[in-house]
């Protein structure tokens, strides 16, 4: 073996030592530089998209902050407030009660001032302002405050309880308006961006994408709301609600709730068609009027066969439709002459499988127009005629 001389030693070494400064160069210019072989994807990502156009996704690069320039100054803080009683304040206040315990009874007013908070947003130039019902159901007073930092006092024009929406109005002009896209074109997988002021963070940006579309109220556990939700990994807390949910573009696809107890990791949102429909109520009359026939229902499975047959000895000669479990009393229902048994095939020439079908298809019914129901009873199909009457409002709690 050759021994190696001393001058191939230090060429070695310099070899190394300009190789090892080649190498922490070149790292150093990609350290410094990280969109370089960004762009150079970037390049190659371009020349496969000219080669296929009909799969090209056009998404602009940092499209979340153009969404939020374009549109933070639409959405607003919603702080309301309510008066209501203290329960306990009466007994405690009882002389047969004081005369016992004296001064140790703290005097306690009998009325308190409850404070929420949320968000909204604008719809027209001139002050309307989207939000949710449970935002500033029951308020006395209701204040907005623009991203600006101007305060309007607002006045509410009318709530929905039934689809958590809501219209305020503040003496306003030259305001930065939304536009809305179509919800009903709505596809799973497309990006969503949520701006609210969750747990009193104004003007908080969350992004994710839509996760599913029209997930019934009792799928999510709010059976009280008459709502095909849109579900999102975005995340939405309270103090988002009537926030909206937009898209890639920018565009409202639908207004943020924060109803659902224990979502972790997921939001709902109520689908900007149906929000839109139900404002232009309120605004017109101060209220809505939800088409009604008066039936509960459930869709069929074997177990639910079975108890009805050994409860009812109904005999349900179908594995299709929906069944009614039970009418209302001197309901549109009842007054058609629908039973309790009968099993809905279809709603206005619609098949429907599914309770909240029936349920969506009745609500794009108007009331007081008349909708035909195919119906399976003792083994024979027959249409009835049902006249659409108008749900019935719940009684206010007294305060």
């Amino acid at each position: 073996m050759k021994k190696s001389t001393p001058l191939k030693k230090v060429t070695t070494s310099l070899s190394l030592l300009i190789l090892g400064g080649g190498i922490a160069l070149g790292g150093n210019h990609l350290i410094n530089t990280p969109q370089s072989f960004a762009k150079e994807s970037f390049k190659e990502t371009k020349v496969a998209q000219v080669d296929n156009p009909e799969n090209e996704i056009a998404v602009p690069q940092n499209y979340v902050s153009q969404v939020v320039e374009k549109v933070g100054n639409s959405v607003v803080r919603i702080d309301a407030s309510r008066t209501v009683s203290n329960g306990n304040s009466q007994i405690l206040n009882d002389p047969f009660f004081r005369q016992f315990f004296g001064s140790q009874i703290p005097n306690i007013p009998q009325e308190r001032v409850q404070r929420g908070f949320g968000s909204g947003f604008v719809v027209s130039s001139d002050g309307l302002i989207l939000t949710n019902a449970h935002v500033v159901d029951g308020s006395d007073e209701v204040n907005v405050t623009l991203k600006d930092g101007r305060t309007y006092e607002g006045k509410v024009m009318g709530t929905d309880s039934l689809t958590d929406v809501a219209v305020i109005k503040i003496e306003a002009e030259d305001l930065p308006a939304v536009t809305f896209a179509d919800s009903e074109k709505l596809q799973p997988g497309e990006w969503a961006i949520a701006i609210g002021n969750p747990l009193g963070l104004d003007n908080t940006v969350t992004t994710g994408i839509v996760s599913a579309t029209g997930r019934s109220s009792a799928q999510i556990g709010v059976a009280d709301k008459r709502v095909s939700f849109i579900q999102t990994d975005a995340a939405i807390n309270p103090g988002n609600s009537g926030g909206p949910l937009l898209n890639a573009q920018g565009k409202v696809i639908g207004i943020n709730t924060a109803i659902i107890q224990n979502a972790q990791g997921l939001g709902f949102a109520i689908p900007v068609n149906t929000a839109r429909d139900i404002a232009e109520e309120l605004i017109a009359k101060g209220k809505v009027d939800h088409p009604y026939l008066g039936i509960q229902m459930a869709g069929i499975t074997p177990e639910l066969r079975q108890e009805i047959k050994s409860q009812k000895d109904i005999e349900i000669g179908t594995d299709q439709g929906v069944i009614i479990a039970g009418v209302v009393p001197n309901s549109p229902a009842d007054k058609a002459g629908l039973r309790s048994g009968d099993v809905i095939l279809e709603v206005a020439e619609k098949s429907v499988t599914k309770a909240d079908e029936v349920q969506n298809a009745v609500s794009k019914v108007d009331v007081d127009s008349e909708v035909v129901l195919k119906v399976r009873r003792n083994g024979k199909a027959q249409d009835i005629t049902v006249k659409v009457g108008v749900l019935p409002q719940p009684q206010q709690p007294i305060r």
